[in-house]
This record gives C-alpha cells, structure tokens and sequence, in this order.
C-alpha cells in the first residue's frame, strides 16, 4: 500500500520507535496520524490526533476501533522488556502486550481494515522473534508469539486484501535497550526499512543485518544458530 493520504494509527507512539514511525508517516504524506498511548498527554506534535490506549485492555481497544473508524495502516508498535531477570509476573506482563495486545488490536481492527479497502497491519517483531538467549527469554518467547501471530494474520486477512508485515531487528536505539552496548541501529533506520518494505508490497522487512543473518540461519542445526551447543 501507499502511506501518501492513508490514515494511520501507532500504538506506543509517545517515544522510541513509535514516535519516530509516527512522525515518518507524517513526512511520507500520510493524511492523519493517530498516535496512541496509554497517557494521550505525553503526544505533543500538534500534527498528531492523540489517542488513549492500553492495547492490554479489552474496552480501551474497543473504544479505539469506534473512533478511529477511518483507519488504514495499523502498526502494532507498543511493546515491553522485563529485562534479563524477569519473573514470572514480569514474563506475563511481556506476553500481555507483546503478544495479546497485537492480537487485541489486531482483530479489532481487521474488519475497519476490510471496510476501508484492505489497507495494512505492520507488527514490530525482533530477531528475538527466531533466536533467544538466556537473558532475553521470556521476552524472547513473546515475540516468537507474536511471529506466528503474524503469519497466522496474513493468511487469515488475505481474502479482504490486507498486507500483513512483519518487521524484525536486532538492537534498535531507543529506551528499551539503553543500557546495552551492543551496536544498534537508530529508530529513524528501522521505520524507514519498515515503511520502505510496506509501499514495496513485502509481507516481511529485515531491517539490519543482525535480522538478516538471523533468518538465513533458521535452516540450520542448533549449533550453527547456537554455537555453544558445539564446544
């Protein structure tokens, strides 16, 4: 699809990823942009059309699909990490949004898709989506759920002409991972690869190398993804 005179909506909007994916939509020509987050207060762009959403709330999306009617580009943005040491309360959290808020928001918003011509759904995936690691396990498994969400949904929205896109990456410079030192590409970098991908009619955007890599390597053995395996 073309973003120029789309109507979009991008959960988690407020900072990091989301903010610049709302203000690229913007500048690509995008007739209106509804920035959602839990705190609609914390969305200062006048250009902007706040909305409230707690994608973890059945009423909140609900009440998000009635107003915001007009929709034709969903991206599934928001997302947490409980960090390394996340217990059992803190890996629900993750799949509480991760995984059940892009299938809240998803399935509320299909059908506005389907009524306003098919339009898309973008879902912020990871590498993490493919490979995991100790510290990162149980947002790891969110994001593999939400993987195969997102496979599930393309399919499932292809007869109403939906493009479902999945978007992975390894580091992404924002908030999240500000602690790592890891090489990280900027949020600026990924949402051009994802935006780029969407108008070019892909079903899945790799947006650096990291990803890249990840994905040739799902053929392999265990080893090969998981070197320590080996030793």
């Amino acid at each position: 699809m073309k973003i120029t005179d789309s109507v979009a909506l991008v959960t988690g909007a407020n900072r990091g990823l989301g903010a610049a994916f709302a203000r690229a939509l913007l500048e690509r020509g995008a007739a209106k942009v509804y920035a959602a987050a839990r705190d609609p207060e914390t969305i200062t762009d006048p250009a902007l059309t706040p909305i409230a959403l707690d994608v973890t709330d059945p009423a909140a999306v609900a009440a998000a699909a009635e107003q915001c009617g007009d929709v034709t580009l969903l991206i599934n943005n928001a997302g947490i990490s409980r960090g390394p040491a996340a217990d059992l309360d803190g890996a629900r959290a993750e799949m509480e949004v991760n995984y059940f808020g892009t299938l809240a928001m998803s399935r509320a918003f299909a059908p506005v898709l389907g009524r306003n011509g098919g339009g898309a759904l973008v879902n912020i995936l990871s590498v993490l989506s493919w490979i995991t690691f100790p510290r990162v396990t149980t947002y790891a498994a969110s994001k593999a759920a939400a993987w195969s969400l997102t496979n599930a949904l393309r399919l499932e929205l292809l007869e109403q002409g939906t493009q479902v896109v999945g978007v992975h990456a390894g580091y992404i410079d924002t908030d999240m991972v500000a602690g790592l030192t890891e090489p990280k590409i900027s949020p600026e970098t990924a949402v051009a690869a994802a935006l780029d991908g969407l108008e070019s009619g892909a079903y899945e955007v790799l947006a650096d190398d990291v990803s890249k890599q990840a994905r040739s390597g799902l053929s392999a053995g265990l080893d090969v993804l998981y070197p320590a395996l080996a030793e």
